[in-house]
């Protein structure tokens, strides 16, 4: 596995204006750097961003690129900002996990090695609400065709996908993609 560091630049204003914060690394609450955060530029690699301190709420992948306004990178309301941001690590090898219909690990279990644009009609899986990810870095998506609401999943183990910190407990998981090193 390559852990090629990516490096992102976060602005206080839109249009990369005001005091900024750059960073090669997770950061779990911006606001300890920058009063708030309303664009960003991604100078290279992959960050997920969210709309809380630590990895929760609402979260967006963001490649190699200038965000002028967060709004429009992450569909936020106009109060809401980045608040905390996560580096996705370039990975080689194989993908794959393990999807199931149930909590801790139960009911209906399917492996995925690849891009799933459909889980209920690939697997006639009706929900996903736990995930074992054995290799590689997905993002899974509220609707089929890699739509909605996305959820950042690294290696380990996920016991409940409601537990996750996304916002409403009604997320459910359509399909799902790797995170390929082309970021």
């Amino acid at each position: 596995m390559n852990t090629k560091m990516g490096k992102i630049i976060f602005y206080e204003d839109k249009n990369f204006q005001g005091r900024s914060y750059e960073t090669s690394s997770d950061c779990d609450e911006l606001t300890s750097y920058l009063s708030r955060c309303n664009s960003c530029r991604v100078e290279s690699g992959c960050f997920m961003v969210y709309e809380r301190p630590n990895y929760m709420g609402h979260q967006t992948l963001a490649r190699r690129g200038e965000y002028p306004d967060n709004q429009r990178l992450m569909g936020m309301t106009s109060s809401d900002c980045i608040r905390s941001s996560r580096m996705i690590p370039t990975h080689r090898g194989q993908f794959r996990m393990r999807i199931y219909e149930r909590e801790s690990f139960r009911g209906q279990m399917n492996e995925v090695t690849d891009d799933c644009d459909s889980i209920q009609d690939r697997f006639h899986m009706s929900d996903c609400q736990s995930v074992n990810v054995m290799d590689g870095h997905w993002l899974m998506y509220e609707q089929p065709q890699y739509r909605g609401r996305m959820l950042y999943l690294r290696p380990g183990e996920y016991r409940s996908m409601r537990d996750m910190g996304t916002g409403p407990m009604d997320m459910r998981i359509g399909s799902i993609r790797r995170i390929m090193d082309s970021c």
